[in-house]
């Protein structure tokens, strides 16, 4: 398994209390780690998010003001698909017997 899923696994357990004491020495060490404390506060964002809290540094209006910008923005263009062309074919060399 992967090293930064697992660590990742730990951080989550970690936050959710489910983390057995063998495991702590571990998910601490991880959250030391730039990458750690990043998972740490996104694992708890994501919690905030789940149970309706929302984010303390975004506006009660986020949701709907991300809602009418991304209305007024184009829809992407979908670009048809590029048949593969066929290669040239190649011209060999042609071969002669050696003179006797």
């Amino acid at each position: 398994m992967d090293t930064n899923k697992k660590i990742r696994e730990h951080i989550s357990a970690l936050a959710d209390g489910e983390l057995s004491n063998a495991d702590l020495e571990l998910a601490f060490a991880a959250l030391h780690t730039q990458d750690g404390h990043r998972t740490w506060e996104v694992y708890h964002r994501i919690g905030d998010v789940l149970r309706g809290q929302g984010a303390a540094d975004l506006s009660p209006a986020f949701s709907d003001k991300l809602a009418a910008r991304l209305a007024k923005e184009a829809a992407p263009i979908r670009r048809q698909p590029v048949a593969p062309s066929e290669p040239e074919p190649q011209q060999l060399p042609v071969l002669t017997a050696p003179r006797a």
